[in-house]
């Protein structure tokens, strides 16, 4: 039993002991109509899960703007799902899951207009 413990406590402390790979990650946001860059776009990742990765010891969560380029990019975020929310004047928000799995990597989100809304009250002709 003694045995047991020590082994489960050298494996804890081995995970522990290599950090998270990390994932440099650029959000690339343009139109979808034009193709034109989105600047100041709000972009959230919102980091999920990861192998090895110990969340009271990193960011989760990062919330920036896009730049007149339409691009932002997080620096050190670790390699493990994600999730991605758009929100942009006069774009339809967006949001999805991705999966980090290179040492640099790029997201490329095409944003479109707003639809036109329908109410069951509007008059028809």
């Amino acid at each position: 039993m003694r045995g047991l413990c020590v082994t489960l406590l050298l494996l804890l402390v081995s995970v522990q002991a290599f950090p998270a790979e990390m994932t440099k990650l650029t959000v690339q946001v343009n139109s979808a109509v034009t193709g034109k860059p989105v600047d100041r776009a709000s972009v959230i990742v919102r980091f999920k899960h990861g192998v090895g990765v110990n969340l009271k010891k990193i960011n989760t969560e990062w919330e920036t703007k896009t730049s007149q380029e339409g691009s932002v990019t997080i620096p050190a975020i670790p390699r493990g799902t994600i999730t991605i929310q758009i929100i942009a004047k006069d774009f339809q928000t967006f949001g999805d899951i991705y999966e980090l799995t290179d040492e640099k990597q790029t997201v490329s989100i095409k944003l479109n207009r707003p639809q036109s809304q329908y109410s069951e009250d509007a008059k028809h002709p």
